[in-house]
């Protein structure tokens, strides 16, 4: 029950942070955040289909689509003051520490299912 209120703890979050945020790389990145959160608490709730389906789809190819729009945009020396400006380590540490928070809880849950399966529960 603790990994749920971690997992929405961090959905919540990473959802505030991408709603708050003028960068689009910057929300972009949280609200992919806030998607694996999600995904961990379908997962968390016994449905591993749509925790996939969740990876996959929104995750994956919405999000790729919506850095490839960002990307198109033209933004002239502005946009490339501001790309060195994201190079920066201290940028990536609040998505960085939220994702490590993610995995973590990922990777403890694959193992205690793992263990329910080889005992036969």
């Amino acid at each position: 029950m603790m990994l749920f209120y971690i997992a929405a703890a961090v959905a919540l979050a990473a959802t505030i942070l991408a709603m708050t945020r003028t960068n689009a790389i910057h929300a972009l990145i949280y609200l992919i955040v806030s998607l694996l959160s999600i995904a961990v608490i379908f997962f968390l709730i016994g449905a591993p289909f749509a925790a996939a389906l969740e990876v996959v789809i929104y995750a994956g190819a919405i999000m790729v689509l919506f850095v490839f729009v960002i990307m198109m945009l033209n933004l002239g020396e502005e946009g490339d003051a501001r790309e060195r400006k994201w190079l920066e380590p201290r940028i990536w540490i609040g998505p960085a520490t939220l994702s490590l928070i993610l995995l973590t809880e990922l990777v403890f849950l694959i193992g205690s299912v793992e263990g329910q399966i080889s005992q036969g529960v």
